[in-house]
C-alpha cells in the first residue's frame, strides 16, 4: 500500500498526448488534411503580413493590427500543428513535461494576446465609426503602437505568472492527456495534489487578463451597432457595417468556441465534443481569418490584385528575355 502511494506521488517526466489515437485507420488522412490546413494557414497569414508591410494604402492602424494578428496566427498554428503533424507522421505521441509546459506557455500566451489584439481592433473600429472626426487625433501613431505592444506584453505577463507557479508544483499522474495539444484544462488534471490551487490561480489570472479585453470588445460593438442603426440611409449603414463586419465575424468565431470549451458546464456531451471545438479555435480559425479579411475587404483585395499583376508582368518579362 505504501509503495502504491509512493508511486502515485512520483513526479512525471514524460506525457502521452492521445490526440486522434481513437481513429487509427485515419492517421494518414488526418496527416494530409492537417498538412494542407497548415500550409494554407501559413501562406494566407504571411501574405496578409507582406501586404500590410509593402502596400502604402494599408499603412493604417486597422491594417497594422491585422498584420499583428496574422503574425500571431502563424506562430499559434506552428506551436500546435507542427507537434500534431510530427505525432501523426511518426506515431510517437510522447512529449516531455518541459516540452508540454513550453507548448502550453506559447499557445496560451498567443491566445491571451489575441484577446487583446481583437479588443484593440474593436476599439479602432469604434473610434472610426462612432467618432470619425476625432479618429485621426485619437488613433495616432504612438497610440496604436502602444495598443499593439500592450497586447503582446499583457499576454506574456499572464503566462509568466501561471507557468512560474506550475514549475513550483509537481505532476502526479496520470501521464495521459486526452487531447492533441497541452490544453489548460487537461494539464490541471495532472496536478492531482494541487488541483484546487491550480484551478484557482488559472481562473483568477484568466479573469484578470481576458475579461477586460472581452468587455472592451463587447462594449465597442454595442456602441458601433447603435451608431450604425442611427444612420438614416441604407447605403450609409451598409458602408459603415462593411468596415467592421470582417472583424465581427472573427471575434464571434474566436470567443464563441472559447466560451463553449471553457465556460459552459462540463456535461458528458460537451466533454466529448471538447476536442472538436478546440479544433475550431486552434486550427480552423487561424486558417480562415485571412480569407474572411480579404474576401470582405476591397482594400486587401486590391492589394492582392496588384501583387498578382506584378507577378504576371514579371513572368512575361522573364519569358521575353528567354525567347531573345
Amino acid at each position: 500500500m505504501a509503495n502504491t502511494e509512493l508511486g502515485n506521488q512520483t513526479s512525471l517526466t514524460e506525457l502521452i498526448l492521445l490526440g486522434f489515437g481513437a481513429f487509427p485507420n485515419l492517421q494518414t488522412l488526418l496527416f494530409l488534411v492537417l498538412l494542407v490546413i497548415y500550409i494554407v494557414t501559413m501562406a494566407g497569414n504571411i501574405l496578409i503580413v507582406a501586404l500590410v508591410v509593402t502596400d502604402q494604402h494599408l499603412h493604417t492602424p486597422m491594417y497594422f493590427f491585422l498584420g499583428n494578428l496574422s503574425c500571431l496566427e502563424t506562430c499559434y498554428s506552428s506551436t500546435i500543428l507542427l507537434r500534431v503533424l510530427a505525432s501523426l507522421l511518426t506515431g510517437d505521441r510522447t512529449i516531455s513535461v518541459i516540452g508540454c509546459i513550453t507548448q502550453f506557455f506559447f499557445s496560451s500566451f498567443l491566445a491571451a494576446t489575441e484577446c487583446y489584439l481583437l479588443a484593440a481592433m474593436s476599439y479602432d473600429r469604434y473610434l472610426a465609426i462612432c467618432k470619425p472626426l476625432h479618429y485621426a487625433a485619437l488613433m495616432n501613431g504612438s497610440f496604436f503602437l502602444k495598443l499593439a505592444a500592450g497586447s503582446w506584453i499583457n499576454g506574456l505577463v499572464a503566462m509568466i505568472i501561471i507557468v512560474s507557479l506550475m514549475l513550483q508544483l509537481t505532476f502526479c499522474g496520470p501521464n495521459e492527456i486526452d487531447h492533441f495539444f497541452c490544453e489548460p484544462t487537461q494539464i490541471i488534471n495532472l496536478y492531482r495534489n494541487d488541483i484546487y490551487q491550480m484551478e484557482l490561480v488559472i481562473t483568477i489570472v484568466a479573469a484578470l487578463f481576458t475579461l477586460p479585453p472581452f468587455a472592451l470588445t463587447v462594449s465597442s460593438y454595442i456602441c458601433i451597432i447603435s451608431t450604425i442603426l442611427q444612420i438614416p440611409s441604407n447605403t450609409g449603414r451598409e458602408k459603415a457595417f462593411s468596415t467592421c463586419s470582417s472583424h465581427l465575424i472573427v471575434v464571434t468565431i474566436f470567443y464563441g468556441t472559447l466560451i463553449i470549451v471553457y465556460l459552459l458546464p462540463k456535461t458528458n456531451t460537451l466533454r466529448d465534443l471538447n476536442k472538436v471545438f478546440s479544433v475550431f479555435y486552434t486550427i480552423l480559425t487561424p486558417m480562415v481569418n485571412p480569407f474572411i479579411y480579404s474576401l470582405r475587404n476591397t482594400e486587401v483585395k486590391e492589394a492582392v490584385r496588384k501583387i498578382v499583376s506584378k507577378c504576371v508582368d514579371f513572368t512575361r518579362i522573364q519569358k521575353g528575355h528567354c525567347i531573345f
